[in-house]
């Protein structure tokens, strides 16, 4: 399941998400709400029925440190070998080291909450090498000045 209430102008209900996690083939979420002190009450109602994963709107170590399975967000793609390395860490219990590495990488977090998500990720990827074109209209690509942002945090890292 995959909720982002900011696009879809509507949210699963915690009712609704706990008769789904009986579902059996209903086994992960990624929330992109911000709020995850709503994850953290799902997660006491639910346990471990539904596997949660952070989106770029939550502090991926947050909801891992909640019990979160992973980060499956735009970010997560431009900075792969950070994420990973933020994953063992948090996995290993080594939460100051997980968030001093969480605290480097919340700028970019920041830049896609600033701008467009998918012009953020295109504009990332394209100056990594990667040739993945402009959005698809209606969105927008990234003013160059928001595009030197982005490969500004790149370069960091």
């Amino acid at each position: 399941i995959y909720t982002n209430p900011n696009f879809q102008k509507s949210d699963l209900t915690l009712d609704a998400l706990a008769q789904l996690a009986d579902v059996p083939n209903v086994q992960y979420l990624k929330d992109a709400s911000s709020n995850t002190g709503r994850l953290l009450t799902l997660r006491n109602r639910v346990g471990d029925r539904l596997k949660l994963f952070s989106a770029s709107a939550h502090i991926p170590l947050a909801v891992m440190l909640i019990g979160g399975v992973g980060w499956m967000a735009g970010p997560a793609c431009l900075i792969p070998r950070q994420s990973v390395q933020l994953y063992e860490l948090a996995r290993a219990g080594r939460w100051e080291e997980a968030m001093g590495l969480q605290s480097q990488l919340w700028q970019i977090n920041e830049l896609f909450a600033k701008y467009a998500l998918a012009a953020c990720i295109k504009a990332g990827l394209q100056s990594q090498g990667f040739a993945v074109g402009d959005p698809i209209p209606p969105q927008a690509s990234l003013s160059p000045t928001a595009r030197q942002e982005i490969e500004a945090f790149l370069s960091q890292r």
